[in-house]
């Protein structure tokens, strides 16, 4: 099972970007995705999470401006990101509870990171 995270890049404040989070591999259930994100010099802070019924909690740094949705057909979890600011500039970690197939158990997976710079 991995996960490839995916849409980071530079936008200037005021921006959006969206990001992606493709999970492949022998999956039998995915129940949470969500995102985490690190700040140079800073711990990784939880973003936002999606239940595989579609219920969301946001950080209160991101609500209103962060969203974030899945599509269960395509075991694929984005993130748009509107009104970026250039405290969002961070590399963007998505996250997941997997059950693999021939597990019994979920299992947290982590994709790679992705960029995200917001220039002021």
């Amino acid at each position: 099972v991995q996960l490839q995270a995916s849409g980071g890049g530079l936008v200037q404040a005021g921006g959006s970007l969206r990001l992606s989070c493709a999970a492949s591999g022998s999956i039998t259930i995915i129940n949470v995705m969500g995102w985490y994100r690190q700040a140079p010099g800073k711990q990784r802070e939880f973003v936002a999470r999606i239940g595989s019924g579609g219920s969301t909690n946001y950080a209160d740094s991101v609500k209103g401006r962060f969203t974030i949705s899945r599509d269960n057909a395509k075991n694929t979890a984005y993130l748009q990101m509107n009104s970026l600011q250039p405290d969002d500039t961070a590399v963007y970690y998505c996250n997941a509870a997997i059950r693999a197939s021939g597990r019994s158990a979920l299992m947290d997976y982590w994709g790679q990171g992705t960029l995200v710079t917001v220039s002021s």
